[in-house]
């Protein structure tokens, strides 16, 4: 279920993707609504699912993760419990931080964080390859990243 968001949600959200941490009388403020409306506006977002989390994000290669490898995955089948196994296998894996189920030539896509390349090729030997179904695994090394953001286009034209 989607929830109607109307522009003082929409307001709310972009302040709180830029900034967490944001006190209600800040949010208030520059939406110019009141405490107690903004601090109701934000559990009903919370409550309804739209914001799923409030958390800190932090800079991979400043915490001994240099190395982001993306790579796509082609299962040899697609029987009734090869891809759901696979997906159960690779939320285990506290190195690969997304899983995207893709149309096309592979199934899958992963967003890989190591330390080292050598942290990659032990992790694409004993684990990654190792998964049952697996036939095929294409890995690019990221150079650098243009574009990194967790906020979401919001239509804040909307009214």
């Amino acid at each position: 279920m989607n929830p109607e968001l109307d522009a003082l949600d929409l307001r709310i959200l972009d302040l709180l993707q830029r900034d967490a941490t944001l006190p209600i009388a800040d949010i208030a403020e520059q939406v110019a609504s009141s405490r107690t409306v903004v601090w109701r506006r934000i559990q009903k977002l919370t409550d309804s699912g739209v914001i799923r989390a409030r958390v800190a994000l932090l800079d991979h290669r400043k915490v001994g993760l240099g190395v982001m490898v993306i790579a796509h995955v082609k299962m040899a089948r697609h029987g009734r419990d090869v891809l759901p196994n696979f997906l159960a296998a690779v939320k285990l894996f506290p190195q690969v931080i997304e899983c995207h189920t893709l149309m096309g030539d592979v199934d899958f896509l992963l967003k890989i964080l190591v330390g080292s390349i050598e942290e990659y090729e032990q992790f694409f030997w004993q684990k990654l390859s190792q998964i049952d179904g697996v036939q095929e695994i294409s890995s690019s090394i990221s150079m650098s990243q243009t574009v990194n953001t967790t906020r979401l286009p919001l239509r804040l034209q909307r009214s």
